[in-house]
């Protein structure tokens, strides 16, 4: 403590640089603009003012990687099942010979009747072969299940397809089962058709 009984500081001796310094000759250590002069690139990129982006449906679903991903893979998804459902591998109608067939078997008061559709494809490439004309021989069995032997009843039917655009065949078996296995045979392609009576 001084005489006065003013409290002196322990570096007294040493002179304050606010007192003598001029404020452009301070030395800043903390400098922003010379801390991102020397950063990387993305560091750099971060301070980086950006214009806000207009309203969009597409950018928002693909804007992060995890978010690409999993767009990319519903559009995969959906055109492999367009695919199928086009080649006719999945659902009640079938690929036949440039021909389109949906197979019912209906039980009617015990009897099992079956109805058959059949639609000429309109793809390139039915035209290119074209569709189907003639006869078409029909074998209607009762599904085996493993292990069990072939089953003794099966029924033949032949039916006729023309030029027609659409056209509609019913016939009715002879037995009852759970399941049916269906043959249908032309000169040159077999179609084979399991199906349950409704």
């Amino acid at each position: 403590m001084s005489d006065n009984g003013e409290k002196k500081r322990p570096n007294a001796n040493y002179r304050l640089s606010k007192e003598s310094a001029n404020p452009d000759e301070i030395v800043y250590h903390y400098n922003r603009e010379r801390r991102l002069a020397k950063a990387p690139q993305a560091v750099r990129d971060l301070y980086k003012e950006k214009p806000k982006k207009r309203f969009g449906v597409f950018g928002p679903l693909v804007n992060t990687k995890p978010k690409l991903m999993m767009f990319g893979s519903i559009v995969v998804i959906c055109i492999m099942l367009l695919v199928i459902s086009f080649m006719g591998l999945v659902g009640d109608t079938y690929d036949f010979d440039g021909n389109r067939l949906t197979v019912q078997a209906i039980d009617f008061e015990g009897t099992i009747i079956i109805v058959l559709k059949k639609t000429i494809r309109k793809d390139a490439i039915a035209r290119l072969s074209g569709p189907y004309n003639g006869a078409v021989n029909i074998a209607v069995a009762p599904a085996a299940k493993a292990g069990q032997p072939p089953p003794q009843d099966i029924f033949y039917h032949r039916i006729f397809f023309t030029a027609d655009q659409e056209e509609l065949y019913r016939f009715a078996i002879p037995f009852e089962a759970e399941e049916l296995l269906l043959v249908f045979q032309t000169e040159k392609k077999t179609l084979d058709v399991r199906i349950k009576p409704e």
